[in-house]
């Protein structure tokens, strides 16, 4: 059963409760008035009274249909006592009738919505309503308890089938929008994957098979077996359905040493030491971060230094690493051709993916100062936790 269902069931007994116990008490505080009727009918209709109550809790309680049917039949019992007796006091038994009424039918509250519960209602509705009938055949002239049988058998009947139609309309809007929220769900998760296969591709295989095309001009024959090597490898992880954690970066070798390559900034010395870009750090060089932010972080990084080897015209860079209580800062820097930040086309995958995208996955950020002439600067951040 839904949780919304468990919740409706709930709402639907402590109504009927009130309901029930409501209309047995009532009847007992009209017998409690001097002179509404003689001592024995008084003393039968309060143990029917205490009886109905008793039967309407443990109705509401553990849904026993026993208990509400036996609910219902002293209810009904006690409309008969009052109506046989001579003694009654006509203001008291309309009194009376009323709140009885109310009394036997807070049971259909919770029977209307059970399978099969229509028909058991109609026919507990039926029955009451002949007893009423019978009670005022036998010389009564107060109509009142036929009129409250109807009214409260057609009132609770009611009652119960408009919380469940509204309860369950609201269960369907709520499937609906879980539904909805599941499919956004996925389609972000899709995008979010392509866009990681983006910057593994840009990242790896492009690179690789740009310095082919310029003959590996300034890297050695080493150098680019081994990152060629790195790439099979990687792409042999994602024919496979292999995951990302540990190649996601492409700066890393997949199989590398996690400890060494996975956690240190000296991973990407040493990569680009080995493409001819020397590349001198300063600052922290090794520090606790999460896995997922540290990949980012050193992902945007070797990034921003393949940059700096294929397009500054230098072969030297300076990355300064910095924290403080909040967030981690990497700094890089060189002395080469400069560009002007606005002219970039912003389709292209290098920075906007690979650089400034990584970072935001990880709630980081990238700013790049440069002007022609004057080298270029790239500040990335990332948060601590």
């Amino acid at each position: 059963m839904k949780r919304i269902h468990k919740e409706r069931d709930r709402l639907l007994r402590r109504i009927a409760r009130i309901a029930g116990l409501s209309g047995a008490l009532g009847a007992l505080a009209c017998m409690a008035v001097p002179g509404s009727a003689g001592a024995l009918e008084t003393g039968v209709v309060v143990l029917l009274g205490l009886g109905t109550a008793v039967l309407v809790v443990v109705h509401t309680m553990h849904g026993s249909i026993p208990a509400a049917l036996g609910a219902v039949a002293t209810a009904l019992a006690t409309l008969a006592v009052l109506g046989s007796a001579e003694s009654v006091d006509p203001a008291a038994l309309a009194a009376m009738s009323l709140t009885t009424a109310a009394a036997a039918p807070s049971v259909a509250v919770t029977l209307v919505v059970r399978p099969n519960g229509v028909p058991l209602v109609g026919s507990l509705a039926a029955i009451s309503l002949v007893v009423a009938v019978a009670i005022v055949a036998t010389g009564h002239p107060t109509p009142t308890i036929i009129i409250a049988t109807i009214a409260g058998w057609s009132v609770a009947a009611s009652i119960g089938l408009a919380l469940d139609h509204g309860i369950a309309g609201a269960a369907a809007r709520i499937d609906e929008v879980g539904r909805a929220h599941q499919a956004e769900r996925i389609a972000s998760e899709a995008e979010a994957r392509q866009r990681q296969d983006a910057r593994v591709l840009h990242d790896t295989v492009l690179a690789t098979l740009s310095l082919l095309a310029h003959s590996g001009v300034g890297v050695g024959a080493a150098a680019l077996r081994q990152q060629a090597g790195d790439d099979a490898r990687l792409l042999k992880q994602l024919r496979l359905g292999a995951p990302l954690d540990n190649a996601s970066n492409a700066i890393f070798s997949p199989d590398s040493d996690e400890d060494l390559l996975s956690t240190t900034f000296e991973s990407v010395r040493q990569r680009f030491a080995r493409m001819g870009l020397d590349v001198n750090w300063h600052g922290v060089g090794q520090l606790a971060l999460p896995r997922e932010t540290l990949d980012a972080l050193l992902g945007a990084l070797g990034e921003c230094l393949e940059n700096v080897r294929r397009h500054s015209g230098v072969n030297e860079a300076d990355v300064t690493v910095s924290d403080d209580d909040r967030t981690v800062r990497a700094m890089v820097t060189d002395a080469g051709h400069g560009f002007e930040p606005e002219t970039v086309d912003r389709a292209r995958l290098g920075y906007a993916e690979s650089v400034v995208g990584r970072l935001q996955t990880v709630g980081g950020r990238a700013r790049v100062f440069s002007s022609p002439g004057s080298g270029t600067t790239v500040m990335l951040e990332v948060p601590k936790p």
